[in-house]
């Protein structure tokens, strides 16, 4: 009998790794964290069930590019168990997703509103939020093969973006750890640069790009831009091989 389309997604090897990093518990910390903040809540979200577990990545198994950030939000990945949703990061990431072709809709309430991405896959260095937005360089570690496995798992990555100097260093270290690469050497974050990286299917190799973080701090003060982050999203569109926006 064919196998249907419930078993071959229940059967999927991202689709089992969401699971396992859901029920993670590694991290004291962390969790301890993450439970007080549901629990407690935010004044405005006190009609929310809270997440407060660790957040799985979302996006397209198919995907081309990698979006890669830091952590979840205390109050909007921690709430809603999505990344970048509910909280000022997404609602600045998530339209210039949908400009550049990425994202059916350009707002992300919560996990169950609609969104579908499209050649895109969206993580983080860690996966249960952090107190400060600091995560420890353990809990760093402790998260960092869930990224290997993710990374061997998208068939189809051609470009890697990363969402800010903790992210771009997560990637880097992956490339490390996996030996595709044997030191950092010129790999140094900035905004908007790019670099050709071993580990890409067909060709050999793959791009990984660099913005920054879409924060408020960096957003409210005009460290980053819309047309910014737009630009980097347009260029990892063409350097996956993707038509344009």
């Amino acid at each position: 009998m064919a196998a249907t389309a419930e078993h071959i997604r229940a059967a999927s090897p991202l689709v089992i790794l969401n699971e396992r990093i859901v029920a993670c518990e590694r991290c004291a910390r962390l969790r301890e964290h993450c439970t007080t903040v549901a629990r407690v809540k935010r004044r405005a979200y006190r009609e929310w069930e809270y997440w407060g577990r660790p957040v799985p990545s979302f996006g397209d198994p198919q995907a081309r590019v990698l979006f890669v950030g830091l952590a979840p939000g205390a109050h909007g990945s921690n709430r809603t168990g999505r990344p970048f949703t509910g909280d000022g990061s997404g609602d600045f990431l998530y339209p210039l997703l949908h400009r550049a072709g990425f994202a059916s809709q350009p707002s992300s309430r919560d996990r169950d509103d609609g969104m579908k991405l499209r050649d895109a896959w969206i993580t983080a260095v860690v996966r249960c939020a952090p107190p400060g937005n600091k995560p420890l360089p353990e809990e760093i570690a402790n998260c960092a093969p869930f990224l290997d496995e993710e990374i061997a798992g998208l068939s189809e990555l051609r470009a890697i973006v990363c969402l800010g100097k903790i992210g771009f260093d997560g990637v880097v270290g992956h490339l490390l750890r996996t030996g595709q690469i044997e030191r950092r050497g010129d790999l140094v974050f900035g905004h908007g640069v790019e670099y050709r990286i071993p580990g890409g299917p067909k060709t050999g190799n793959r791009w990984l790009l660099a913005s920054y973080h879409p924060s408020l701090q960096n957003t409210n003060t005009g460290k980053l831009t819309e047309a910014m982050m737009l630009r980097v999203f347009r260029r990892a569109r063409q350097l996956a091989g993707l038509p344009a926006s």
